[in-house]
C-alpha cells in the first residue's frame, strides 16, 4: 500500500516546518500545470522529452552537490549517507534513466549534446552556490525540492480523482517515484537533514533556510514551466 505524504513527513521535522513557511513556493512545483497534464496523460510528448533530457544534465550537477555535501559534512554518517547518494546517482539513477528515455527515442549521445537550459543552470547552480557559501544544511535545504519534492508529487497523483493511469504514458514515471522505494529515499532525506541540522542549529536559522527553501521550491516550479512553454 502506498504510504501518505504525511507518513513521510513529520510535522514537527525541519523539512515539515520548511514546507509550512513556504506553502505557496511550494504549492507553486508540486501542484504545477505540467504535472497535471502528466498525471492525466495530455502532456505534449515534445514537452516531456525536453523535460528528460534537461533531467539528466541535471542529474549531473546534482551529483556534484552531493559531493560537495561530502566535502562540508561533519561527521562520517552523513558523509557516508552522502556518499553513498553520489554513487546511486552516478552509477545507478543515470542508468535508469537512461533506460527510461531510451524508451522515448533518446539517446545518451543525443542528450549530452544537447545544451543546459537556462532554468537547469539557474536551478543547479543556485544549489551549489548555496552549497560553497553556506554549510552542509544550507545545501541540504537547497537540494530538498527535488529528493523529497517528486516523492510528494508522485503520492498525489496517485492520490488524485483526475489521474488516469490507463493508457497513460507517463504512467512509468509516477509508478516509480511513487514506489516503496523511492518513498524511502525520500524519508532517509528527511532524517539526515534532522541529523545535520541538530549540530548547526538549523531551527534557530528558520527564516534564513525558509527563504532558500522557497527560492529552490520556485526553481523547480520553473523547470516544469520549462517543459510547457517548449509546447507554445
Amino acid at each position: 500500500m502506498t504510504k501518505t505524504f504525511t507518513d513521510i513527513i513529520p510535522a514537527d521535522s525541519l523539512f515539515g516546518k520548511l514546507r509550512a513557511k513556504a506553502p505557496d513556493a511550494w504549492q507553486s512545483y508540486v501542484c504545477h500545470d505540467f504535472i497535471k497534464q502528466l498525471g492525466n496523460g495530455t502532456l505534449p510528448e515534445a514537452s516531456f522529452k525536453h523535460y528528460l533530457i534537461q533531467d539528466y544534465l541535471f542529474l549531473i550537477q546534482f551529483a556534484r552537490a552531493y559531493a560537495l555535501a561530502v566535502y562540508k559534512a561533519e561527521d562520517l554518517m552523513a558523509m557516508r549517507q552522502f556518499s553513498a547518494t553520489v554513487h546511486a546517482i552516478l552509477d545507478m539513477e543515470m542508468s535508469l534513466h537512461l533506460e527510461f528515455c531510451q524508451n522515448w527515442g533518446l539517446s545518451e549521445a543525443d542528450i549530452i549534446s544537447e545544451p543546459e537550459a537556462r532554468a537547469c543552470v539557474t536551478y543547479t547552480r543556485y544549489v551549489l552556490d548555496q552549497g560553497m557559501q553556506g554549510d552542509v544544511v544550507d545545501l541540504q535545504v537547497a537540494l530538498m525540492p527535488c529528493m523529497v519534492g517528486y516523492a510528494e508529487i508522485a503520492n498525489r497523483l496517485m492520490a488524485s480523482s483526475d489521474t488516469v493511469l490507463e493508457g497513460n504514458p507517463y504512467r512509468a514515471w509516477i509508478e516509480m517515484y511513487a514506489s516503496e522505494e523511492f518513498q524511502d529515499v525520500a524519508k532517509a532525506e528527511i532524517d539526515l537533514l534532522e541529523h545535520t541540522a541538530a549540530k548547526r542549529g538549523g531551527n534557530a536559522r528558520i527564516e534564513g533556510l525558509t527563504q532558500t527553501f522557497a527560492t529552490a521550491s520556485r526553481l523547480e516550479a520553473d523547470f516544469w514551466q520549462m517543459g510547457l512553454d517548449l509546447a507554445k
